[in-house]
């Protein structure tokens, strides 16, 4: 999909001064491209590891390729693709993977979430991603206008098990699919069967054993810590 000239004010509101570490307000990196910023392909590091990069495709939220995404690929800020290479390479001696749902976040993808929720008329996803929810409740609690995700420090994914020799990987029943706008997506959430909760905290427990923290309503969504560039935002397309 080819990227186009977003509003300006809707590009604005992408930037806007939020909180985001120690009362700092994120800045935009002048990097045009992924080398430039530093970004790597996490398949550099581990060219096999299980990828279903959502906002390439259709099968996501906003039921299209989002803007920003040009090539099915996991970027990430150098330090943080180690760190998850070892989170996977600690995962395969006990027959379990990762699968990535989403990683860096060009920064123009966010506002591309933005324009989305603006319009209230598009409710194709509704079934899927938000069922008890009405959409306009969606800017701000879940949709926000700055994403973690632009520091390039930030993944969204689940976890597998596999047969013995590594091969027939099976997702592991975690209770909520990806984006799945809700209570029961939050990673303690009530309501969950106990082995679907084990199952969440099985990936925290890998996760945070190389340095990631869990963002408590995405039981997917992990960020390292520290970040290597906290107060970054990054809008190279993902190609």
């Amino acid at each position: 999909m080819t990227s186009r000239f977003l509003p300006i004010a809707l590009f604005a509101l992408a930037f806007a001064p939020h909180a985001v570490h120690a009362g700092q307000a994120p800045q935009l990196s002048p990097a045009k491209t992924a080398a430039q910023a530093g970004l790597v392909d996490i398949r550099s590091l581990v060219p096999d590891i299980a990828e279903d990069i959502k906002y390439a495709g259709s099968d996501n939220f906003v039921g299209r390729p989002v803007h920003g995404y040009l090539a099915p690929k996991c970027l990430l800020l150098r330090p943080v693709a180690q760190a998850l290479a070892r989170v996977e390479h600690e995962l395969r001696a006990r027959h379990e993977r990762l699968k990535l749902w989403d990683c860096y976040r060009p920064a123009r993808a966010v506002a591309d979430f933005v324009h989305w929720a603006h319009d209230l008329s598009d409710q194709r996803t509704k079934p899927q991603h938000y069922p008890n929810l009405d959409k306009s409740q969606l800017l701000g609690v879940y949709i926000a206008s700055v994403s973690g995700h632009s520091r390039g420090a930030t993944v969204d994914l689940t976890m597998e098990r596999c047969a013995a020799d590594g091969t027939h990987c099976a997702p592991l029943d975690m209770g909520t699919g990806f984006d799945w706008f809700g209570v029961r997506a939050h990673t303690d959430a009530p309501g969950i069967s106990a082995a679907q909760l084990a199952n969440r905290h099985r990936l925290r427990a890998a996760m945070e054993r190389e340095g990631f923290e869990n963002y408590t309503m995405e039981w997917w969504h992990y960020t390292l810590s520290p970040e290597p560039a906290p107060h970054t935002l990054y809008d190279v397309p993902v190609q």
